[in-house]
């Protein structure tokens, strides 16, 4: 696009974004912790599920310092349901760091942002250019949808040296307008007007006068993806290890997916009853009977378990878990929602 269609563009997008913004609690201030938080809570997650958790986690941790000085398992079991568990860890440790700042301030450079853990590219942009007004460009699945349709960006979206190039080119937009409101104002448009699936809100698109895709009608071919890989499938064993009213939880030790996160005993494959009866004898625990309660399958990003589970009511307990109620395992532990549905059981079951 030439300088002057960008001029043209950022105007454009300026005058659109404050009547047809929606009403989002995370756009009532430009505070850099709550656009932080807000963020980091929205990555891979949709916005209608993000608002409650967003307001409860403000309230338990109203500024960054709050968040700083918070228990591990405080801060986990307000996250509980979102997903991603390493995202609220690395909140808090970027919340350690920026308290232990000499001044106690966020950080207000694009390179200070960017360098916190668990901060990309797109994060570090999104508050630079929200709370700072610096001409960061926040580069997302939407912006880069509502670019590539915009110019006809042939380049596939899923190399880092094209996101690169489209980034440093949305500079030039920005020295047009506000860096805020350009940087929502492009994430506006692709979540609302610019949609990924059937048609495109052309009709009440800003920049439709100005878009190629739309002049050749050739929406559908953009953005260039890759092609997606086909996603793992894993059988896995779930077991709930009761006695007096209490059931089996323990951190999970393996690398990787739900690391460090309260789990049910589970281990690789499809049991049987027996199964499943024996692998509690060898924990030590004196299985009394054993009851297939459930199966369902959960959907991560790039692999899907299937999980049979089992309630198994126990003559013994064993120190290698912590033996807990249901009412203290709703209240007081962040059980990721790849087990919500043996929570369900054991709540049935009282």
């Amino acid at each position: 696009m030439t300088d002057a269609a960008y001029r043209e563009a950022a105007a454009r997008l300026c005058a659109w974004y404050p009547a047809h913004a929606r009403d989002l609690p995370w756009r009532r201030d430009k505070d850099p912790y709550h656009v932080w938080v807000s963020e980091i809570m929205l990555q891979q997650t949709r916005v209608e599920a993000v608002k409650d958790y967003y307001v409860r986690f403000l309230q338990a941790f109203p500024a960054v310092q709050d968040l700083a000085r918070a228990d591990e398992e405080t801060v986990l079991k307000l996250w509980e349901g979102l997903g991603y568990y390493s995202r609220a860890r690395n909140l808090q440790k970027a919340a350690r760091r920026i308290a232990g700042r000499a001044d106690g301030q966020f950080p207000q450079t694009y390179e200070e942002i960017r360098a916190l853990p668990g901060v990309g590219g797109y994060t570090a942009g999104a508050i630079a250019s929200i709370c700072m007004e610096l001409p960061e460009p926040a580069v997302d699945g939407n912006v880069l949808r509502v670019y590539a349709r915009l110019t006809e960006e042939r380049g596939c979206t899923d190399k880092p040296a094209v996101r690169t190039r489209i980034r440093e080119d949305l500079k030039r937009l920005y020295r047009c307008g506000s860096c805020g409101t350009l940087t929502q104002a492009l994430m506006e448009l692709g979540e609302t007007v610019c949609l990924p699936k059937g048609t495109p809100g052309c009709s009440v698109c800003p920049l439709a006068e100005l878009c190629l895709a739309r002049a050749h009608r050739t929406w559908t071919e953009f953005p260039v993806r890759e092609a997606k890989k086909p996603r793992k499938t894993e059988a896995r064993t779930v077991l709930l290890l009761c006695r007096e009213n209490r059931t089996a939880v323990r951190k999970r030790t393996a690398p990787g997916l739900l690391h460090g996160l309260w789990e049910f005993p589970n281990f690789p494959g499809t049991a049987d009853a027996a199964g499943a009866a024996a692998r509690a004898a060898e924990l030590g625990l004196a299985p009394q009977s054993v009851r297939q309660e459930t199966g369902y399958t959960h959907i991560f990003t790039h692999i899907e378990w299937h999980m049979t589970v089992y309630r198994i009511e126990c003559g013994a307990q064993s120190p290698d878990f912590l033996w807990l109620t249901p009412a203290e395992l709703a209240e007081k532990t962040a059980v990721p929602s790849a087990f919500r549905p043996c929570l369900r059981v054991l709540q049935r079951a009282q």
